[in-house]
Formats: structure tokens, sequence, C-alpha cells
């Protein structure tokens, strides 16, 4: 409960953010790491917070872009074995000892949300932002599948088996986006944010 006060508290004065997630294990070499600092620095040119989970790969490269172009780079950093360095370009660094607050965060103040390729961690993290907008949880946001090929797969998967027995809604599949065109993310992003901002007081006013 502590550690969820004290994200609560620092996002409050930040402001509305876009969370994104993706893999620790990703090296700077990736394509996926070049992409994911390219979106850290467009979210930071339009005025618009990121939130990463603070360690290496996608992390580092999403808090690198926005850091490096002036905004806020927020990291949720928590030790793992595999993941014992939190990435050095944080302008606010909130640490946990527990997932279940970490992941709690994640969800506060986001405005949109971006998922890049990952694995078990980030797959947590998106079904977590699905199930949470499905169920009016959390406001309506959009949810940003970076890579159609990777995700390619996953998302036959949930027509094929989840759609098809009516596990899930007609429309539900409607609540993502899947694409390798960041301006087209961008403008996903903007869009919702600029009416978002209407509705909630403490929303960051977006750069005309």
């Amino acid at each position: 409960m502590s550690e969820m006060t004290q994200a609560a508290a620092t996002l409050k004065e930040i402001g509305w953010a876009v969370s994104v997630f993706g893999s620790a294990r990703l090296p700077p070499e990736s394509p996926y790491y070049a992409l994911s600092e390219k979106i850290g620095h467009r979210l930071a040119g339009i005025g618009l917070t990121v939130i990463a989970g603070g360690g290496p790969g996608i992390m580092e490269a999403v808090n690198k872009g926005a850091y490096e172009a002036g905004g806020n780079s927020v990291g949720l950093n928590i030790k793992l074995p595999r993941e014992t360095d939190n990435n050095r370009f944080q302008t606010h660094s909130l640490h946990f000892d527990y997932f279940y607050s970490r992941k709690a965060t994640f969800f506060m103040h986001s405005a949109a949300y971006v998922a890049l390729p990952g694995g078990f961690g980030t797959l947590d993290e998106l079904f977590e932002v699905m199930t949470l907008v499905q169920t009016r949880k959390v406001p309506p946001a959009p949810i940003i599948l970076i890579g159609t090929e990777f995700w390619a797969g996953l998302i036959q998967w949930i027509r094929e088996e989840l759609l098809s027995l009516k596990l899930i809604g007609p429309d539900d599949l409607d609540l993502l986006t899947i694409t390798d065109d960041i301006d087209l993310a961008m403008q996903k992003i903007e869009a919702h944010c600029t009416e978002f901002a209407q509705h909630r007081e403490v929303a960051p006013a977006l750069p005309e």
C-alpha cells in the first residue's frame, strides 16, 4: 500500500501519461529498440509523460527517447534476477518490491497504452489493461500494439479460439490497434488525449 500511495502522489504531480510495455531482453541493436526510442521522443514532443518499467531493453529505449527529448520519463523499477540495474534515463524513479503495486501504477494516470514485443511480463500487462478497459474499470483508452508480425499469431489465436467460442464480445478486439506505423499510433494517441483532456482537470494541455 505504501508503494501505491507514493506512486499516486508522484504521478498526480506529473499529470496524465502514456504507459509503454515491452521486453527487457531486446538489445539496443534490435529494430524494436529504435522504434521504442522514437516513440518516447514523439510522446515527449507532444507534452505527454512516458511511463515504462525502468529496466533495460524496450523500457530503456522509451525512457531514453523521452528523457533526451526533455520530457517526463518515469521508471517503475523492480529488481529481478535478470534485471539487476535500472536504466539511467528517468526523470522520476519509483521503486517497487511487489509486482501487484507496480502493475497497478501503470494504470493510475495513463490515458493510452503502447505494447511492443515482450515476454510473460509484457503479456501480463497487456491483458490486464485490455481487461480493465473492456470492463470499464479504467477510462477508455487506445491500446496500440507495435509490431504486426510479432502480434499476428496472438491475434489469430484470439479470433479463432476466444471469439469463436464467444468468450469475448464481437467488438472486444476493436480495443486494439495493431500497426508498424508510428505516425498512425501517434495520431490515435494525440486525438484521444486531446479529447481526454477536456474531461479531466489534471490532464496535460497538448501543444497546438
